[in-house]
């Protein structure tokens, strides 16, 4: 076999492979989500810059409402990044930018997710932008009151409230369904989610580069 075969056979290979791990990504990555990907990148790049992390925004979105502009939680969060009524009246606030909170609205969905996880990103402090975007993503799935407290009782008990391993193992006094379903969330989200959403060719995700 001549060299020139040889590469042209490792193309071939790299194609194949390339076309199913798209296929694959296709099968678990909504139909709808396509619709609204140009969108979110322009989003996300004007509040958070050309490096934006578009892959674990859309990791967000998919754990949050599997890209259905009309869910609606049992605990009455809405849209495709399931804001709570007050939190959405409230955001305006902080993010004048969000304009008029319509959480039924794609549009102001990712403008206002995209928002908030700059406001929480700007607040947590942690001790790697891998930490960071894990307590930024329990902040916003529980609050971010609640990660403060878990992490003074991480700090309580000689441990560095900056690691999200070992902010993880304390629970200032949720639920044990709370807590776990929001320890689960950032895992799913830096780990699965953005995963499947590089792979697809949307991008870098929160915990690329440290």
């Amino acid at each position: 076999m001549t060299l020139r075969q040889a590469l042209i056979i490792l193309a071939a290979l790299t194609a194949l492979l390339l076309a199913a791990t798209w296929a694959a990504c296709g099968t678990l990555i909504p139909p709808q989500a396509n619709q609204y990907r140009s969108l979110l990148t322009r989003e996300a790049r004007m509040v958070w810059g050309l490096d934006a992390p578009v892959a674990t925004f859309a990791g967000q979105i998919h754990q949050e409402s599997r890209w259905d502009e009309r869910a609606v939680s049992p605990a009455g969060a809405q849209g495709l990044a399931q804001f709570m009524p007050s939190t959405a009246r409230w955001l305006p606030q902080v993010a004048p930018e969000t304009g008029e909170p319509l959480p039924f609205s794609p549009s102001w969905s990712i403008r206002a997710m995209i928002a908030y996880d700059r406001w929480l990103w700007k607040r947590v402090k942690a001790a790697s932008d891998c930490d960071r975007w894990h307590m930024l993503l329990s902040a916003y799935n529980g609050g971010l009151g609640w990660l403060e407290r878990d992490q003074a009782q991480t700090r309580m008990a000689h441990m560095n409230p900056l690691l999200w391993s070992h902010v993880a193992l304390h629970n200032a006094g949720r639920s044990s369904a709370n807590i776990k379903e929001n320890r689960a969330y950032p895992t799913r989200i830096l780990g699965r989610w953005t995963e499947l959403y590089r792979a697809a060719g949307w991008g870098t995700g929160g915990c690329d580069v440290e």
